[in-house]
């Protein structure tokens, strides 16, 4: 799929409403999503308020934190309804699909990412650069940069990691020093959370959707770790390319970091 298109652009502001974040206790970190549901209330491990009813759990990699998976259509969605905000895709007709060049899916947006209703455990996708850090602000946070994100993604900084990484040690994809656990099926997207875990205890950091990372070069930003639509080469450090950061598509998604 080529990078270098450039689509129109169009200024978008929406307001944005931070949200109220408590202070919770560093193992809630890991908790899974099923165990979430049943346990939260009595054990008080609080998610973020206004956002989606599902836990957005962070893991903390060196000085930051970042998302453990990509924000989904759920979160996104709250998002969208408390802050009023309409997505560029929404408003111009729906997202782009690769077909022959850069094609118009007519309703293709975050929550319809391949024409059907996506589940709220799927990627949010057709999002651009603006909306995606307006996301994160109203979350608390802020698009990792470029060296934060390959941090997080392939070098274990974990003092007991799990699946078999080393603390110190780069590997070469995030799951490892083969790609194998990705999802580079070459037809859609699957649910976050559903790939291999891999570094620092990170899902999808590789293939599943490119992700936009903070930084900028003009009208540009960067994109990173590929997508299903690639191969494995696209998920490696050196995969990452420039997108126009108004552009938004179904191969295109986003997570979120912290400061600590």
């Amino acid at each position: 799929m080529p990078h270098g298109d450039r689509m129109t652009r169009q200024p978008i502001v929406r307001p944005v409403r931070r949200t109220t974040r408590y202070p919770k206790p560093a193992w809630c970190e890991h908790m899974t999503r099923r165990t979430w549901l049943a346990l939260a209330i009595v054990i008080g491990c609080p998610a973020t308020v206004g956002m989606a009813s599902s836990p957005v759990i962070r893991m903390p990699v060196g000085a930051f934190s970042i998302d453990r998976t990509e924000v989904t259509v759920g979160s996104f969605r709250a998002f969208a309804r408390a802050t009023g905000l309409t997505t560029a895709a929404e408003r111009d007709g729906g997202g782009f699909e690769f077909a022959s060049g850069w094609t118009r899916r007519p309703g293709w947006t975050y929550e319809r990412p391949q024409g059907a209703p996506g589940s709220d455990d799927e990627p949010a996708t057709h999002v651009t650069w603006g909306e995606a850090s307006r996301y994160c602000a109203h979350a608390g946070g802020r698009l990792p940069t470029l060296a934060e994100w390959r941090q997080a993604a392939y070098t274990e900084t974990r003092d007991a990691p799990t699946d078999g990484f080393v603390k110190g040690r780069t590997y070469a994809y995030p799951v490892g020093d083969a790609p194998e656990g990705m999802n580079n099926n070459r037809r859609s997207h699957v649910p976050v959370g559903t790939t291999a875990r891999g570094v620092n205890g990170l899902h999808e950091m590789g293939a599943n959707v490119w992700e936009w990372a903070a930084d900028r070069r003009g009208d540009d930003a960067m994109t990173t770790g590929g997508s299903w639509w690639y191969g494995p080469a696209q998920a490696r450090a050196d995969g990452a390319q420039w997108k126009p950061a108004e552009f938004y598509a179904v191969y295109v998604g986003f997570r979120c970091a912290y400061d600590r």
